[in-house]
């Protein structure tokens, strides 16, 4: 504990956005960084608790007090090789992540936690920016091959563990670009996609092979991968949608969410979209069903492409703009939040179903919804009603469906190895293990746990990974859990 005093003394510092009128104008980051002495005095407000909560509200146990002492101290290095202890994309969920860990911090009792998702995105953006973050390449070679399926950041995880192991890593993607989700289903103006390649670009010289356009099951046979691999992994995510089966589902203009993202993420990547599939929210009033991430990034993206109007409903009803502390911390609160695409412009609806997609010569027009009433039952279950003659209609040209994913597709890979799934759709393994029903076929991040955040998607990679080293090698030593 660097300072004892200083968080009496210094108040929480936040990063700053860009204007919002400025924001939508592009696609890059917006985000402006705090100064090495602003960022170093945030440091110093943590306490260094006697019982870090942080660390169990962080789904890798991030050792933050040690990386905010060192960042106080402006040990650049040692708070850099602090952090990549236990995460090896630090600048992913320093970006993207909700920071779980500031929720769980002391002084979040009375609402200033440490800015830890602030310091950790600058420890380790100052490490790119002075060529600290270097390759690191197994001092011999196991003899050993791995395949890794889907190179979201549970795959780039467990790879990059068993590359240091010294195993031959090889990752297959059924797209054309590596990163999974990061690549195409967050929007650049939250991750810049020179993020994730200039990490492959370390994977790479620590051994990893990447296979593009490379569908296991479709294009590359299942049988063949089990021939060839001593083990493999799946990390193929959650990819499977929540669909409306409605009155109107076919109308044009009603589009997964997911679809209209990818979009956008290839025209940035400088990719052109044929005009047949293009999906433009420019000139149209918008509508997107689902409170969460994916549809925050739809009225970002649908804002920047020149929406006449944007509206996002949400079935829950609409959270409390504060919690009690005495009862969720240091849990993760429900509460209102705000992110950056909805204050750069949107009407929000809480408790509110769509009914029917109306159209007209097969084109969507609006959307029919109806208020909710929600209850708690006796048993402390929830119900929802429509509130009688509460029907209403929203002007929509597009309506995009954010309601979350089910579980991993199944089509394809999963039938041909015949992994047994769990009662909710994912694969089945347990968290010591990793391993699925099928010999040397381990499972890590959203294929096994379901729709979840990139920071367990890490942790699972990284615990996959000491799993499959211990069953190739008989021990791991080298690797963490």
């Amino acid at each position: 504990m660097g300072k004892p005093t200083g968080f009496i003394e210094i108040p929480r510092q936040e990063r700053r956005y860009q204007p919002a009128a400025d924001r939508v104008q592009h696609y890059d980051e917006f985000v402006i960084s705090l100064t090495e002495t602003q960022v170093s005095e945030q440091g110093a407000r943590c306490m260094d608790c006697g019982i870090p909560y942080c660390h169990t509200g962080c789904p890798v146990n991030n050792m933050i007090p040690d990386w905010n002492d060192a960042a106080y101290l402006k040990n650049w290095a040692e708070a850099l090789d602090i952090l990549h202890s236990t995460n090896n994309f630090p600048e992913f969920t320093g970006r993207i992540c909700p920071a779980p860990c500031e929720a769980a911090c002391t002084l979040n009792i009375d609402d200033n936690p440490v800015t830890i998702k602030t310091i950790e995105c600058s420890i380790v953006d100052r490490g790119w920016e002075e060529n600290r973050i270097r390759p690191q390449v197994a001092k011999q070679q196991s003899g050993k091959r791995v395949a890794v399926i889907g190179s979201g950041p549970a795959g780039l995880a467990a790879a990059q563990q068993l590359a240091r192991a010294g195993h031959a890593v090889t990752v297959f993607e059924k797209n054309d670009r590596i990163g999974g989700l990061l690549r195409y289903g967050i929007p650049d103006f939250k991750l810049n996609k020179e993020v994730i390649s200039r990490r492959l670009t370390q994977l790479r010289a620590e051994g990893v092979e990447f296979h593009t356009n490379a569908h296991i099951g479709v294009n590359i046979s299942t049988d063949s991968l089990l021939e060839e691999y001593d083990a493999l992994i799946l990390s193929i995510g959650s990819e499977k949608p929540r669909d409306l089966s409605i009155d109107g589902r076919s109308a044009n203009g009603v589009h997964f969410a997911m679809d209209f993202l990818m979009q956008q993420n290839k025209r940035v990547a400088g990719d052109t979209i044929p005009e047949d599939i293009a999906l433009y929210a420019q000139g149209k009033h918008v509508v997107v069903i689902g409170g969460g991430d994916t549809g925050s990034d739809c009225i970002g993206t649908s804002n920047r492409q020149g929406a006449v109007a944007v509206t996002q409903l949400e079935i829950m009803p609409q959270p409390p703009e504060k919690e009690d502390k005495s009862v969720t911390w240091p849990d993760w609160p429900l509460k209102m939040r705000t992110s950056s695409s909805q204050e750069e412009g949107c009407d929000r609806e809480f408790a509110v179903s769509t009914k029917a997609f109306k159209e007209e010569n097969g084109q969507l027009t609006a959307l029919t919804c109806v208020k909710l009433e929600w209850k708690q039952e006796s048993d402390g279950r929830w119900s929802m009603a429509e509130i009688p003659d509460s029907e209403f209609d929203i002007k929509a040209d597009l309506a995009f469906l954010a309601m979350g994913f089910i579980h991993p597709r199944h089509r394809g890979l999963l039938e041909n190895l015949g992994v047994d799934l769990d009662e909710k759709g994912n694969v089945k393994a347990d968290t010591e293990t990793y391993q699925t029903s099928v010999e040397k076929v381990f499972v890590a991040g959203d294929t096994r746990r379901g729709q979840s955040l990139v920071v367990w998607a890490i942790r699972e990679g990284r615990q996959a990974a000491r799993s499959v080293d211990e069953f190739l090698m008989g021990r791991s030593s080298d690797l963490p859990r």
